[in-house]
């Protein structure tokens, strides 16, 4: 895979790309049948090689129209428009990299703060369908109840859901025919989530309404591709061994999934020509995905941060965090699951484990210990409710949980000052992780978080033994003692 770095070339653009393995086919035939809101790296690594590979294998009836509406999405749209929206994909392995320039997207609409192009794009007759990356957190939904929010900033005037709602009510008064809203979100149940949105923004206009209903379908999907934010130690590497100057490539491992509900309005792209799973019910393989592999990133990240590990893989490389993931994997995560047709869960946690320690892809710790308040609740509690229901183990979420709350006091196991990542309710979480210093159980009154999993008795005494053994004997006895127990 890996060659001699060669010599600089120059700036990405159409003619450069011919070194790499460019697209070969005429991007200017592609249509602009699919308008995607929220293009970061994962996007770029996932949907837009999908639509690559359709648009090599000879169809020209896919390509992506681009859009953010975020202030700081100019500086996508900057580093697009000056390549010609082309894109330097770079998959890396423990046996070296493969690049590939991307040319399924054919523009980027910067939507902010005039939605207008947007709009326009999500009610073209040419459009198809409409895909989101906005994150877990990008959704008008409130995190406790999980119904919509008409107060939460994800429903304001800017957001992606009113430019949304725009784009439908123009499709609909100029009869431009059904369309499908698919999310590409890492959330579980995606499409009833965006139905849900989407659904209530329009609950006022009842001809609108009445419309989505008839017109506009949203499929679940689940997807996977680990694929971390591009840094400037990543720009320079490309340079120096692929020998083009890409204003925003991206780095990604080379293992790519995605399982989605054959449910499409409109036209459907002919995803069984490719490496996609389609299915009636996404649901057993979201269960799988989240509570497998999302929830062992989060355990990676916030026992690895304790220990102040930078790279993900250098956290596998420490044998009682590696066991300490392992183990949760093997005795909590996958005993509360149903079977899934054709996958067998313990070669699934294999690959897992190999994935993480791929020492090429270099994700950052922080990059998974953080947003805790939104990702615990979807990747870790529905195991442990399963447990707490059935009467199954605990122990090892119990100590997941006491990692959390440690690494919220922002000090390591060592004592020394650690970095928070970001998190929609840092200031409530940290405060209830301070309050536990002095009352142990009080973590688990962070509310929504952990709601009902406080009236459990069995399991506080559990978080409590837990945290206090992390505080009093040291985080790496307390995994040894947990994992070989």
């Amino acid at each position: 895979m890996d060659s001699q770095a060669p010599q600089r070339v120059s700036d990405l653009s159409p003619e450069t790309a011919e070194t790499l393995n460019a697209p070969a086919y005429d991007r200017s035939a592609l249509a602009r049948s699919i308008v995607h809101i929220g293009v970061g790296g994962f996007h770029r690594a996932h949907l837009a090689v999908y639509v690559d590979q359709l648009a090599r294998s000879g169809n020209a009836d896919w390509g992506i129209v681009g859009t953010g509406v975020m202030p700081g999405d100019s500086a996508m749209k900057d580093a697009l428009s000056s390549q010609d929206h082309l894109y330097t994909l770079v998959e890396r392995s423990a046996d070296g990299h493969a690049a590939t320039v991307v040319g399924s997207m054919v523009d980027f609409i910067h939507a902010h703060p005039d939605a207008s192009g947007l709009i326009d794009a999500i009610a073209a007759p040419e459009t198809q369908i409409v895909s989101l990356t906005v994150t877990e957190g990008g959704y008008p939904l409130d995190d406790a109840t999980g119904e919509f929010d008409p107060d939460s900033p994800n429903a304001g005037p800017d957001s992606a859901f009113a430019a949304i709602i725009a784009g439908l009510t123009k499709r609909m008064t100029d009869d431009a025919g059904p369309v499908t809203i698919m999310s590409c979100d890492n959330v579980m149940g995606n499409g009833d989530v965006a139905a849900l949105a989407t659904k209530s923004m329009a609950a006022s206009n009842a001809e609108l309404a009445a419309w989505i209903d008839a017109n506009v379908s949203f499929p679940n999907s689940m997807v996977d591709r680990i694929t971390p934010a591009t840094t400037p130690a990543d720009r320079e590497w490309f340079s120096e061994n692929i020998g083009i100057e890409d204003a925003w490539p991206v780095v990604c491992e080379p293992f790519i999934q995605w399982v989605i509900e054959d449910d499409y309005a409109g036209a459907r792209p002919p995803w069984e020509e490719l490496d996609i799973i389609i299915t009636e019910d996404v649901r057993p393989f979201e269960h799988m995905k989240l509570q497998l592999l999302n929830a062992g990133h989060s355990l990676l990240g916030f026992s690895a941060h304790l220990f102040e590990i930078e790279l993900v893989h250098d956290g596998m490389a420490d044998p009682d965090v590696l066991a300490f993931v392992e183990a949760y994997l093997h005795r909590e995560a996958k005993t509360s699951l149903h079977p899934v047709e054709g996958m067998d869960f313990d070669a699934y946690i294999d690959s897992l484990l190999e994935r993480f320690a791929n020492p090429q892809v270099r994700d950052q710790i922080l990059r998974l210990a953080m947003d805790g308040t939104s990702r615990i609740p979807k990747f870790v509690l529905p195991t442990l409710r399963t447990h707490l229901e059935n009467g199954g183990p605990t122990e090892l979420a119990a100590l997941f949980l006491a990692t959390w709350c440690q690494a919220l006091l922002g000090v390591s196991d060592a004592g020394n000052p650690i970095e928070l990542g970001p998190d929609p309710m840092l200031e409530q979480a940290q405060a209830a992780a301070q309050a536990s210093v002095d009352n142990p159980a009080a973590f688990l009154d962070l509310v929504p978080t952990f709601d009902g999993i406080r009236d459990d008795e069995a399991f506080v005494a559990n978080f409590v033994a837990a945290l206090d053994a992390v505080r009093t004997n040291g985080l790496r006895p307390t995994l040894q003692a947990a994992t070989q127990g």
